[in-house]
């Protein structure tokens, strides 16, 4: 049987209102979708999240890509995401990471609940 090098993990601290909340994040030993793949194009979780009340919208695109627009601010943040069993995870365009989950058909991110769109 071979055995496969579990990936390096760094921390990475993010600062917001004061308060510090450190999450390791995988070095580039982690394996991420070509952008230009469509491999997701029948994926349960591509398409329009939404908050409630509309005010964030999140575009999922089949070649691993996102487009997050921020109440009038179409395109607020861009980036590419990888989506593994129920997890997401985001590599915004500036270099910020997120994630969140998928739980009963309902995304949560970030203290955000979103929800598809059909």
């Amino acid at each position: 049987m071979h055995k496969t090098k579990p990936p390096i993990y760094w921390k990475r601290a993010l600062v917001i209102a004061g308060i510090i909340t450190i999450f390791p994040v995988a070095t580039s030993a982690q394996t991420t979708p070509d952008e230009g793949d469509d491999s997701m194009a029948n994926h349960t979780y591509v398409g329009m999240w939404v908050t409630k009340d509309g005010r964030v919208r999140h575009q999922l695109l089949a070649n691993h890509r996102y487009d997050e627009a921020r109440g009038e601010r179409e395109s607020a943040y861009q980036g590419r995401y990888q989506v593994t069993g129920n997890h997401i995870e985001y590599w915004d365009d500036t270099g910020f990471t997120a994630d969140g989950e998928f739980i009963d058909g309902v995304l949560y991110h970030a203290g955000m609940v979103l929800y598809r769109k059909e």
